[in-house]
């Protein structure tokens, strides 16, 4: 049996083409693995690490699949490295300014999430303003 991917340019395996509910069965796989990948990505993109990557991975599983994730990742990847080129073309002031920018989000978003009064809670200090207005 022939996969699907002469017909429709997907990458899915033989075995998913074998009945409508294995076909259903695959597409919702990946729609739920890539969902699942693409919202912890996209929840990790403030933060020093890998959000970009798992935003990207997260894509790359839909798009196996999907072919408008296809074209978001085409999409997305272009303009990730089209800020990546215009950032190196920058004075290191406004770098700077980037990076004090991204740790401002992360901080702000650690002390939503009520990170700043936990660890405080650990070594004895519990300063009303490390409270989180939102899980208080």
């Amino acid at each position: 049996m022939t996969s699907g991917a002469s017909e429709d340019k997907s990458i899915r395996p033989d075995w998913a083409d074998r009945s409508k509910t294995t076909r259903l069965v695959w597409r919702v796989g990946v729609a739920v693995i890539g969902g699942a990948v693409l919202a912890g990505g996209i929840l990790l993109i403030p933060y020093p690490g890998p959000g970009w990557l798992v935003v990207f991975a997260g894509l790359a599983i839909l798009a196996v699949e999907f072919p408008w994730a296809r074209r978001v990742l085409d999409f997305a990847r272009a303009k990730y490295d089209a800020w990546v080129e215009w950032l190196k073309r920058q004075h290191i002031a406004v770098r700077l300014l980037v990076l004090a920018f991204t740790g401002v989000v992360v901080a702000v978003t650690l002390w939503l999430f009520g990170v700043f009064s936990l660890v405080g809670g650990w070594v004895g200090i519990y300063w009303p303003w490390l409270r989180s207005p939102v899980f208080d």
